[in-house]
């Protein structure tokens, strides 16, 4: 059984090659099969065979694709962080063929490491992430919170089961295999720790006196996360004129499941700070899920004042987000938003929460989260 996606492979291929990554399991290969079947031609890096000939000679790309270059089909490559050698076949044959790519990968870490051709624009990058709420069918909160939106988790008869092998898979394949660390024991013991903060601000140093890592190492093992985009950074917004922003990123996860996977997480209570983390951790992935999807020229950030008043998600100026998991939002809940009013800089400012009743105090929107998702997914803050 499968899930319409957001991300348009056909749309997105319609001009220009693509990079298309994505953490492990996120469905770059099943997107593949269900959105370009017919159009595409996939050369599976992860097939034994395919991997021992193009790895031996990358060369033999060109004779592998030379019906579809006459076709005019797309070249689909999955998992190219396998051979990266492949990438100078890639443009050479972009420059002389015309022809369209679109390679997939899970990490860009080994591309960077061994110096790969990344095409110097003649492929523009996309993402695939976990199912969002647009996506799901009968969409179930708590569900999603405590599980996440991994398709094969989100189907799975036994999700828990699933996310501790994801756990395992990511951490023997993509960790080991690829010989990103020496010592998977003290990786794995970092990892449970980066889950127990995650979304929280980072500090080097105080995760390296829980974990007894040094903290230069603790700064590399974050930058592997990020590079196998398990994980990534939300920056600062510094655009304040009238209080001092910290200058300090916060750390999510990719998905909310593998986050309690990773930290050990069995129940995850409707009304405990757990429950709220989670939700403001879930609100934060659609946000960058929308980014990306529709192609918007920006980063997710947040906004916290060195005196400790703090809005957790902004985009550009047109959209400062307050998360509160409190089914009776009060003006206790908008000190921050009020705060950041203050700038006159922002075109929409939202407290997304489990409210029902969606109303305006002060010209801050406060909406019940299923209302400030489908505006959302419309276009609505966009337009």
């Amino acid at each position: 059984m499968g899930i319409p996606r957001t991300l348009n492979l056909q749309k997105l291929l319609e001009k220009k090659s693509f990079f298309l990554f994505g953490p492990r399991s996120t469905g770059k290969s099943t997107l593949i099969k269900e959105q370009l079947s017919g159009s595409a031609q996939l050369i599976d890096l992860l097939d034994g065979q395919t991997f021992l000939r193009l790895s031996s000679d990358p060369s033999l790309l060109e004779e592998m694709a030379a019906r579809s270059i006459r076709d005019h089909k797309i070249i689909a490559i999955d998992e190219i962080q396998k051979i990266p050698t492949l990438l100078d076949q890639v443009h050479r044959m972009i420059e002389n063929n015309h022809a369209r790519f679109l390679l997939t990968g899970s990490s860009a870490r080994k591309l960077r490491a061994g110096a790969a051709n990344l095409l110097a624009g003649r492929a523009w990058e996309a993402q695939l992430m976990p199912l969002t709420f647009s996506e799901i069918n009968d969409f179930d909160l708590d569900r999603y919170l405590r599980f996440g939106g991994l398709p094969q988790v989100w189907l799975s008869h036994d999700q828990e089961e699933e996310l501790s092998a994801y756990v395992h898979t990511y951490l023997q394949e993509e960790i080991q295999a690829e010989g990103l660390v020496r010592k998977i024991p003290q990786f794995a013991r970092f990892l449970k720790v980066a889950a127990l903060t995650n979304a929280k601000l980072m500090n080097y140093n105080e995760i390296a006196s829980d974990t007894g890592i040094p903290a230069s190492t603790i700064r590399e093992y974050y930058s592997i996360l990020s590079d196998t985009l398990v994980g990534f950074l939300v920056e600062p917004w510094q655009g304040s004129k009238k209080r001092k922003a910290i200058q300090t990123a916060k750390f999510y996860f990719f998905d909310t499941g593998v986050t309690h996977a990773l930290s050990g997480t069995k129940i995850l209570e409707r009304n405990s700070n757990l429950w709220g983390e989670s939700f403001e951790h879930f609100i934060g992935m659609e946000l960058r899920a929308f980014i990306s999807y529709q192609r918007i020229k920006t980063k997710l950030q947040f906004w916290r004042s060195v005196n400790g008043q703090e809005v957790d998600f902004v985009v550009d100026e047109i959209l400062a987000v307050e998360v509160r998991a409190t089914q009776k939002v009060t003006k206790s809940d908008l000190k921050g938003l009020k705060g950041l009013a203050e700038e006159n800089k922002f075109k929409h400012l939202i407290c997304v929460s489990n409210d029902k009743f969606d109303r305006e105090i002060d010209g801050i929107q406060i909406l019940n989260w299923q209302t400030f998702l489908n505006r959302l997914w419309s276009g609505e803050y966009f337009k």
